[in-house]
């Protein structure tokens, strides 16, 4: 999307936002930034929690997690893939936004009112990041389990894939509240590609094949994160029944030896043994 022009632009195209924000888009925005903000302490504290032993609500805080970051990236992509329509059907104009995009980023935009750009680049950057928690989120919920699940794969390529977009998102984000006079990043050849239309072209189609990739990655790793959901399960009840076992022997409980074909054929053996002794 290009950001550099100064010259007016319809309202609804990511150059043309009002500089207005009403008490509805301030609330919007706030609400979206404390999404992401939750969402990245639930990481953090979900990543420190797992190197202890399992807890009930680690589970659970995972699964939600993965489920806001889901709902996240739906209503990020459907905003990539009504900019791809709109350039479409008219690939010259100025790139264009939804109305509750424009919304959105009007009421992220009352952080620098003479910087028109900056709200829609600060929504990009947190819609971003509210996707690659819930990609970290997959990667955590089945942190435990003792086989290498397809899941834990595919969600660690789109940790890696959506964490390079990411810092280009940063890079776009902090060129502009820094005053440049157009975004600097892989999107824009780092400010190379002069204002226009090659400039819009560029930037809208290359952050829509990114999501568009991203979102397959996603879908794909959140399948086979349902499919094998039961290794998933048991690995946070086999750490449950390990917690139970030790907390019973901090309180002195006997240890229960583990039931086995060989442990029961000692067992029989030595018990014929008895008998043979005891028997005339």
């Amino acid at each position: 999307m290009d950001h550099s022009s100064h010259a007016p632009h319809p309202a609804g195209t990511a150059e043309g936002m009002s500089a207005v924000a009403s008490a509805v888009d301030v609330a919007g925005a706030v609400f979206l930034v404390l999404w992401a903000v939750a969402m990245w302490l639930a990481v953090c504290l979900l990543a420190w929690a797992n190197r202890g032993p399992v807890k009930p609500w680690l589970y659970r805080g995972s699964v939600a997690v993965i489920g806001l970051g889901v709902i996240g990236q739906v209503g990020h992509f459907q905003e990539h893939v009504a900019q791809a329509a709109y350039w479409i059907a008219n690939p010259d104009a100025p790139a264009w936004m939804t109305p509750w995009g424009d919304g959105l980023a009007r009421g992220m935009g009352v952080v620098d009112p003479d910087n028109p750009t900056l709200g829609m680049e600060i929504l990009h950057l947190t819609g971003n990041y509210v996707f690659l928690a819930g990609l970290v989120g997959i990667m955590l919920i089945t942190s435990r389990a003792v086989t290498e699940l397809k899941a834990r794969r595919w969600a660690r390529m789109g940790v890696w894939m959506q964490g390079i977009h990411g810092l280009e998102h940063v890079a776009l984000t902090v060129s502009v509240a820094l005053g440049a006079d157009r975004a600097i990043g892989l999107s824009t050849w780092f400010g190379a590609i002069p204002p226009g239309s090659a400039l819009t072209t560029y930037r809208v189609w290359w952050h829509f094949v990114a999501n568009l990739v991203g979102t397959a990655i996603l879908t794909v790793a959140v399948f086979h994160l349902w499919r094998e959901r039961r290794s998933v399960r048991l690995s946070y009840a086999d750490g449950a029944s390990d917690s139970g076992e030790q907390g019973d022997r901090a309180v002195g409980s006997p240890r229960r030896e583990p039931t086995t074909k060989a442990g029961l054929a000692d067992s029989d053996t030595q018990a014929s043994t008895v008998l043979t002794e005891h028997v005339p």
